[in-house]
């Protein structure tokens, strides 16, 4: 079992914050991607491999949440 460790000050690039912003809308998954000109599986794996990571949570779930309390609605 993983244990979140939220990161102070997470280094995301811009492409990082435009699909979090985009999933902290709401949209759905294929909406981002299409948005983004990626497929799902790439926005799918960004978020948790590079993303979530970087922020030191566990699930893209926590990533947005992060977002949203950050305005990036």
């Amino acid at each position: 079992m993983r244990t979140t460790v939220l990161v102070e000050d997470p280094v995301l690039d811009e492409e990082d914050l435009r699909l979090l912003r985009l999933l902290a809308t709401g949209a759905p998954l294929e909406t981002v991607a299409r948005r983004s000109g990626m497929s799902g599986r790439t926005v799918r794996r960004r978020m948790r491999a590079a993303i979530c990571d970087r922020l030191g949570v566990t699930a893209p779930i926590h990533a947005v949440v992060w977002a949203v309390r950050r305005g990036m609605r």
